[in-house]
């Protein structure tokens, strides 16, 4: 048997809740961030994750599967606009999206989908969505809501509790070892909480108020149009990125997952497990870099340890007084680490760009990669039959129009 054969056994169970622990921060962020339930995203990440490996049992890579931050500013949005249930219906169809990718990659190969979303298009969305949610960051950080409309920590206490949480975030991915390196979300978190509660602004009512036990939130999708228009397009951001992930994967077991499954099970696989939970009110899900990293410091490639991990996270979703805890971390926790990953985000649609070669001295890149930024950061909105389009996924859809029409770039044809 080798080591990346599927191979379910109880002791592995040890190793499946330390992968989950690598993956806990990141995964219970996005749903805080959002207006989700975090014990619902944590039910969701773990039938995500058993939903991708049913779909790819012929070769299950060792991934889990938890809460994208691809989605966080259109969830945000959509909530407040439309609220939960209307939302999941945007997510199911974002789902949907990456089943279609499936088969067109079936159909044409795995060349397809790079020709039809290029580096030109996924990094300024990647940038996009990074610096969309910067404000958001900077207001949490100083204490306010997101929009910055309420005050809700004092600004004094707010900026200290922010920058320590900013700063162990960075100094854990710096300076730690082995893989409490791969914690720093999870990290910052549990020193910017302890700070917090020093600072007398940790309010535990709702840990004594929770139950030990408890059903999650769960909500179910109601049909919305202008939610799906909205979100649809931000699955493109994801969809490469799960590209990335497999080959990551790949390399670090030297098992080629782009061949068996595939790309066209692999992201059947991620489609269906982000439909999936977003029929149960949850994010979308996407394979987590973070546990791969795990995965090439421990070496445990064995998948049925992802197994464990999303048991272990259907499990924790029934616990209350865990959902209880995560409500009480203070807005400046979140805003120090966010100060941090949304520039990290919008820095990785940075370096899409620079990895592709991408030659900014041709106007043809730079009209894509320009118009992509400014129509998504801008704020431009088109209306088609009433609804409106605008933000990330106006942005993503104009720079795939803009990549098919444009004509391509002659030799000479340069910016002096």
């Amino acid at each position: 048997m080798k080591p990346t054969d599927y191979n379910f056994r109880v002791k592995d169970s040890i190793i499946g809740i330390q992968f989950l622990f690598v993956a806990f921060g990141a995964l219970v962020l996005v749903p805080i961030l959002t207006g989700l339930d975090p014990n619902v995203a944590l039910f969701t990440a773990g039938i995500g994750t058993l939903v991708f490996q049913l779909v790819n049992r012929g070769a299950i890579p060792p991934i889990f599967l938890a809460s994208s931050f691809a989605f966080i500013a259109p969830v945000s949005y959509g909530v407040k606009t439309w609220g939960i249930a209307a939302t999941m219906s945007g997510l199911i169809a974002a789902g949907l999206l990456y089943v279609v990718l499936s088969f067109a990659i079936r159909l044409k190969g795995d060349g397809f989908i790079h020709r039809l979303l290029p580096a030109t298009v996924v990094g300024p969305v990647i940038m996009s969505i990074g610096l969309i949610l910067s404000p958001a960051a900077v207001n949490m950080a100083m204490g306010k809501s997101g929009d910055g409309a309420i005050v809700i920590v004092p600004f004094e206490s707010a900026i200290i509790v922010s920058m320590v949480s900013l700063f162990a975030m960075m100094f854990i991915s710096l300076l730690a070892k082995g893989i409490f390196r791969l914690v720093p979300i999870l990290g910052a978190i549990i020193i910017g909480y302890v700070v917090s509660v020093f600072m007398g602004i940790v309010d535990f009512s709702p840990v004594t108020n929770a139950a030990w036990f408890a059903i999650p939130s769960f909500t179910a999708p109601e049909f919305n149009w202008q939610a799906i228009l909205f979100i649809l397009p931000i699955a493109i951001a994801p969809a490469i990125e799960h590209i990335g992930d497999m080959l990551a994967i790949s390399n670090v077991t030297k098992n080629d997952y782009l061949k068996k499954p595939g790309l066209k099970n692999t992201l059947l696989g991620d489609g269906l497990a982000t439909s999936v939970a977003a029929l149960f009110g949850g994010p979308p899900n996407t394979t987590y870099s973070e546990v791969t990293g795990a995965v090439t410091v421990t070496k445990a490639y064995n998948p049925a340890i992802m197994t464990w991990a999303a048991i272990t996270a259907v499990i924790l979703a029934f616990v209350g007084k865990l959902g209880g805890i995560l409500a009480t971390i203070p807005v400046p926790v979140m805003g120090g680490i966010m100060l941090l990953l949304f520039g990290i985000i919008a820095s990785v649609g940075i370096s899409t760009l620079v990895r592709a070669n991408i030659d900014f001295n041709c106007p043809r890149n730079l009209i894509i990669i320009s118009i992509i930024l400014v129509f998504s950061i801008g704020g431009m909105t088109f209306n088609f039959g009433g609804v409106p389009f605008s933000g990330i996924g106006l942005g993503a859809i104009t720079g795939i129009v803009l990549n098919l029409i444009l004509p391509q770039p002659r030799k000479d044809d340069h910016i002096i």
